[in-house]
């Protein structure tokens, strides 16, 4: 079975919806104060929440135009407006909306404060490069294409074996198997690197020859495994350049990761 490696929280932060691509007539606009785009009944929409949305709108694929910016303010007038009726209706007071409306804020808080710790706290190329070391280490210089039949105890991996023995096939033994993701392929797990399984499986699978199967049952945590072996072969692992951005990113959650079980482990949480 594949070690899964679970890898550190994922923050989700969607405060704001998506800008609809429309053609924004060129209306005129109120005089607008200082440091404002422009007013609503009033009310300022400042030149910075302008910036934010607008910048948004780039990263999202939106090229820099005059369209876009007319765009951008007129749904930011629209929002306002939106807003304002929102709150006449007391809407903001109601407990269901106002949870929502700091959850929203939660969120854009701890991406702007994530980004800025990862901002500071750089992984260098050198912590890169040893994790990658390391990576093909456990991985190996050869893949295998294997096999296996899980199943709940020894005895019943044993009279699996003893099937085998007597000229059973083993694709359709492995229909016995409680492994969901293989029973219906007859067992069948790829191509992997012993690195991929679990120690116990891993060290069966790489004494076995071309062909054969184990003949003692194999325990894992998952139960007690029938494994065969089919074929070999050298494994070529990735250059290190095609998979740094995927080991930045892992590091990185890594590091966050790290940085909330520290914080959790002194806070006082009653």
């Amino acid at each position: 079975m594949h070690t899964l490696s679970k890898l550190a929280a994922t923050l989700v932060a969607g405060a704001l919806l998506s800008l609809p691509v429309i053609a924004a007539e060129k209306a005129a606009a109120a005089p607008a104060k200082a440091g404002t785009v422009a007013t609503v009944n009033g009310a300022a929409i400042s030149q910075s929440l302008f910036d934010a949305f607008y910048a948004e709108q780039k990263a999202q694929g939106m090229p820099d135009s005059a369209e876009l910016r007319n765009a951008v303010k007129e749904e930011l007038v629209r929002r306002e407006l939106l807003t304002q009726e929102a709150k006449k209706a007391g809407v903001d007071k109601q407990p269901g909306i106002a949870a929502q409306m700091e959850l929203a804020r939660q969120a854009v808080l701890i991406r702007a404060f994530i980004q800025d710790y990862v901002k500071k706290h750089p992984v260098s190329d050198a912590q890169l490069k040893s994790e990658y070391d390391a990576m093909k280490a456990k991985l190996g210089g050869t893949e295998y294409k294997s096999r296996h039949i899980l199943v709940e105890t020894e005895d019943q991996a044993k009279n699996i074996i003893d099937n085998l023995k007597k000229g059973a096939k083993f694709d359709e033994l492995a229909k016995q198997s409680k492994d969901p993701g293989s029973k219906e392929n007859g067992g069948d797990l790829g191509w992997s690197a012993a690195g991929s399984y679990v120690p116990p499986f891993a060290d069966a699978l790489t004494k076995l020859s071309k062909g054969k199967y184990t003949e003692t049952p194999v325990k894992t945590d998952f139960g007690w495994h029938v494994i065969l072996l089919e074929d070999s072969r050298p494994l070529e692992a990735p250059a290190f350049e095609a998979i740094k951005p995927q080991l930045a990113q892992r590091a990185n959650q890594q590091l966050v990761e790290k940085m909330i079980i520290d914080l959790r482990t002194k806070a006082k949480v009653q």
